[in-house]
């Protein structure tokens, strides 16, 4: 039974080691803040952090986890970053159906903890990879803003 560190916690899950992330947080732990967009790495609501790192968790397999650590959107408030990005969020009402939001800020949690005053350009390539259906990128990009500026 793979063993992983997930929001802090050594975590036995009892599935395959092919199976992926996703699939072993929603089905086997019960953890639903993780999203099913796609089932193809392609729209970006399934980011989870490995090891500080944005994954899509909807290809990425339990075997690949092993030795790093996890972090989903319902631990990624537990630091400061984190509850910056979610304030942020909040502050400039940047979730219109919500669907997306927990891959957006992981990816935006990931994005201010490696770059402190991200630009425009950084901003668009760290969330390139997360699709917001309802479109709110220009309140996205904003709330990563504010979130750097509150960090600084």
């Amino acid at each position: 039974m793979p063993i992983l560190h997930i929001n802090g916690k050594e975590t036995a899950v009892d599935a395959d080691e092919s199976t992926p992330i996703l699939w072993a947080l929603r089905d086997t732990l019960g953890m639903s803040g993780t999203k099913f967009g796609c089932g193809q790495a392609l729209c970006g609501a399934c980011t989870v952090l490995l090891d500080g790192v944005p994954v899509r968790s909807c290809t990425t397999p339990i075997s690949a986890a092993a030795g790093q650590k996890i972090t989903t959107i319902e631990a990624v408030g537990q630091d400061r970053v984190g509850r910056a990005v979610q304030a942020a969020w909040v502050k400039h009402d940047v979730a219109q159906c919500g669907y997306c939001q927990s891959g957006q800020i992981m990816s935006a949690t990931a994005l201010l903890k490696g770059t402190k005053k991200p630009s425009d350009a950084d901003i668009d390539a760290a969330m390139a990879g997360n699709v917001c259906r309802c479109g709110t990128y220009v309140r996205i990009r904003a709330a990563i803003h504010d979130a750097a500026k509150t960090l600084a």
